[in-house]
């Protein structure tokens, strides 16, 4: 699928006058392309609205200038059950706040996304979690895990399903340098094995994943 932004500007940015800035948005207010199949790391200081970016092209957000459009279909046209599909088949995102049912286990979680498709229930939940050394956790409700045990589970629950495109609004904030390689090990793999694009926010940081595009929002 591929993504193209033209002229976009959130409201909420509107007034800081992002163009003026030293740096130049290359997203904002110009015309912007992500192609099939492309990984981009979009490069931003806070402030900059880069998980507004990740919430505009999720359909969770309109409060935009411009236009958006997904393999030439302007997202404004599209239903309720459009995004459903959207979101269950073409694109999987970790968000920033990771937004897990804090009432449910990490593996209730898991379970959630992974029964809305079959593929998702083909996955084995229980090999990425140990992948990722959280198997001892699965039984332990969300709310009594720490934000990196968290940003974990987010991260499998990412890619239990088919994706085009995987969303990571800074996947890694509060993961230490092993927990990030072997988090970025899971998603490169799954990522290829769907032939998906990835499109990552970051403050800059490298995460020991190489983006052959990087761009400054």
């Amino acid at each position: 699928m591929q993504i193209t932004l033209q002229n976009v500007l959130p409201i909420p940015l509107a007034s800081q006058n992002i163009n003026n800035t030293n740096q130049k948005s290359s997203i904002w207010q110009t015309e912007c392309n992500f192609k099939e199949g492309q990984n981009t790391q979009i490069l931003a200081h806070s402030g900059k609205g880069k998980s507004t970016f990740i919430h505009l092209l999720y359909g969770i957000r309109n409060d935009y200038t411009g236009d958006i459009f997904f393999n030439q279909q302007n997202i404004q046209q599209f239903s309720l059950q459009d995004w459903a599909t959207i979101r269950q088949t073409k694109m999987a995102i970790v968000f920033q706040d990771l937004r897990l049912f804090l009432h449910l286990t990490a593996e209730e979680n898991l379970l959630a996304k992974a029964n809305l498709t079959p593929i998702g229930k083909q996955k084995n939940i229980k090999k990425m979690a140990e992948q990722l050394q959280i198997s001892h956790l699965l039984n332990k409700k969300a709310m009594f895990l720490s934000y990196g045990e968290r940003q974990r589970v987010a991260i499998i629950r990412s890619i239990l399903q088919p994706f085009e495109i995987l969303l990571l609004d800074e996947p890694f904030s509060h993961l230490d340098k092993e927990n990030i390689e072997r988090a970025c090990e899971l998603l490169k793999k799954e990522s290829e094995n769907n032939q998906a694009a990835v499109l990552m926010t970051s403050l800059g940081y490298d995460y020991h994943w190489t983006f052959p595009h990087q761009i400054s929002l």
